[in-house]
Parts: structure tokens; C-alpha cells; sequence
């Protein structure tokens, strides 16, 4: 029984590890951090809109090859606007208003043509 548990223990210690081999998602630009695929997306509510960021493996990406659609629900509103490429690892979307209690939906087509939904819920 003592072996087991060593075994058992040991192996709880290396998934643990293998947890948090990509990072713990914190925001860099003050925003709601979400996890996709191994891929941390930060939304940063901006005056006329929200920025997203995004970074692959603790390094940021290049979001120039990314396009996407930003949909906020805030109460029984429902704002859509496009994502756009913004320099570095950003994205931006204008004319929506994300405020506190709302929902967003992050819909991000990469340079590889494959697609990730991030949700997010802004406090």
C-alpha cells in the first residue's frame, strides 16, 4: 500500500506539472484572460471598442494573419463587430461597448485557417 501511494503521489506531482507547462493565464494589459487550445486571448475593453490579445506558449503572437468577429451581449443588447489586426499579438474591434456584466464571444480565424470561439465574461 505505502508503494501505491508513492506511485500514485509521484504521478499526481508530474500532471501537476504538465498543468501549468503553458503558463497561468494571467492579463498583461488589464484585462479577462481565457484559455483555447493552449492559447491565452485577453480582452481589454478600449473606449470605442476592445482589443484582444493574443499569446501562443507564453509568446505573443502574430495576429497580422488573423481576422475574426467580436459578438457582445449586454443584457438583452447584442453588438457585432469585426476583429482586425492591430499590430503585435492585437486585435481590435470597433463601435461595440463592453462593460462590466458583459458577455463576449471572441470568434478568431488563425494564419492556419483554423477557428477558436473564446468566451468571456467581463466583471
Amino acid at each position: 500500500m505505502k508503494k501505491f501511494s508513492m506511485v500514485l503521489g509521484a504521478s499526481l506531482a508530474v500532471l501537476s506539472l504538465t498543468a501549468l507547462a503553458h503558463g497561468d493565464a494571467k492579463p498583461m494589459h488589464g484585462g479577462t484572460v481565457q484559455m483555447a487550445s493552449d492559447v491565452a486571448y485577453e480582452l481589454v475593453p478600449q473606449a470605442n471598442g476592445a482589443a484582444v490579445y493574443v499569446v501562443d506558449h507564453d509568446k505573443p503572437a502574430d495576429a497580422t494573419k488573423m481576422s475574426g468577429k467580436l459578438t457582445v451581449l449586454t443584457g438583452t443588447q447584442k453588438a457585432e463587430a469585426e476583429l482586425k489586426p492591430a499590430g503585435g499579438n492585437k486585435l481590435e474591434a470597433s463601435n461595440v461597448t463592453v462593460g462590466s456584466g458583459s458577455k463576449v464571444v471572441a470568434s478568431i480565424k488563425g494564419a492556419d485557417g483554423k477557428t477558436a470561439s473564446v468566451r468571456f465574461s467581463v466583471k
